[in-house]
C-alpha cells in the first residue's frame, strides 16, 4: 500500500535536540520505537483489535495515528506491557546515523524518519524503501531501569507490526519492516509485572496524547536510557 494512500500523517518534526531526557525544553517528547511486543491485536492485557491498531494498513512507511490512540481517546489511561529480556518491546534511539540526515527532505534526520523519507519508509533513486534501516547505532532496547526513568515524560513513537531485531557488538537494530503508524502518550509509572514470565518487563501505565501534535513539537533523544550487556544481561526486571 504506497504511503499516500494511508491516512494524513503527523507534521515534520520541529525544534529536535539531543540533550537527553533532561537536556531538553521541559516539554520536549522522548522519542521511542516500540514493537509488537508492547501494542498489537490480540495481545495482552489489552486486546486491541486489527483495526484499534492500523493493523488492517500496516505497511512499511506507515506514519498514520494509530485509530485507538486518536483524539477521540486523548486523556484515555491504559496499561501497556513491554516484552521481556532479550525479546524488549520499547527502543530507544541514542543517535541519529548521518544517512538518515542526508536522506531528506528535511535537514533534520529524525523529522525525516517520522515522515518516512527515501530509504526510511519510501523509495530512494533505486527504488528501495528501506535501505537507511539496517543496522542502526545505539537502538537501545528498554529494560526496567531505562522504563523507570520515562515516568512522567511525554512519549512520541513509531509502532512496528512485528519485532525489532538486535545486535549486541556492537549495539545497533534493524528497523526494518512494516509499520502500524505512530503514538503519542505521558508515562504515569511503571510497575514489576507479576504472574508472568521470570524475564517479564514490567507493566507501564500511559496517558494517551494526540500524536499529531505531540510528534510535531519538540522531541528528543534517550540518550541516558541504560545500554545492556547483551540479550540476558543484565536481568533488569524490578522498576
Amino acid at each position: 500500500m504506497p504511503l499516500a494512500s494511508v491516512a494524513a500523517s503527523p507534521a515534520v518534526a520541529q525544534d529536535f535536540c539531543s540533550g537527553g531526557v533532561s537536556g531538553c525544553p521541559s516539554n520536549a517528547a522522548v522519542f521511542l520505537v516500540i514493537d509488537e511486543d508492547s501494542i498489537d491485536n490480540g495481545s495482552p492485557p489489552n486486546f486491541f483489535s486489527a483495526w484499534d491498531v492500523n493493523d488492517d494498513i500496516a505497511e512499511i512507511g506507515v506514519r498514520a495515528q494509530l485509530r485507538f490512540f486518536g483524539a477521540q481517546h486523548v486523556g484515555v489511561q491504559l496499561t501497556l506491557y513491554t516484552g521481556q529480556v532479550g525479546d524488549e518491546g520499547w527502543f530507544a534511539l541514542k543517535t541519529i546515523p548521518r544517512s538518515w540526515v542526508s536522506a531528506g527532505p528535511t535537514p533534520d534526520g529524525l523529522s525525516n524518519y517520522l515522515v518516512a523519507g527515501p530509504g526510511l519508509g519510501t523509495p530512494n533513486r533505486n527504488g528501495d524503501r528501506e535501505s537507511r534501516l539496517d543496522k542502526v547505532p545505539d537502538v537501545t532496547p528498554l529494560r526496567a531501569t531505562g522504563l523507570r526513568m520515562l515516568e512522567g515524560q511525554t512519549v512520541c513513537a513509531v509502532i512496528y507490526d512485528s519485532d525489532v531485531s538486535m545486535n549486541y557488538d556492537p549495539l545497533n537494530g534493524s528497523l526494518k519492516g512494516a509499520n502500524l503508524g505512530v503514538v503519542a502518550f505521558r508515562v504515569l509509572g511503571v510497575r514489576r509485572l507479576y504472574g508472568a514470565s521470570s524475564s517479564s518487563l514490567p507493566e507501564v501505565d500511559i496517558e494517551i496524547q494526540d500524536a499529531a501534535q505531540v510528534c510535531a513539537g519538540p522531541l528528543t533523544l534517550f540518550v541516558d536510557a541504560p545500554m545492556p550487556i547483551s540479550s540476558s544481561v543484565p536481568l533488569d526486571i524490578q522498576p
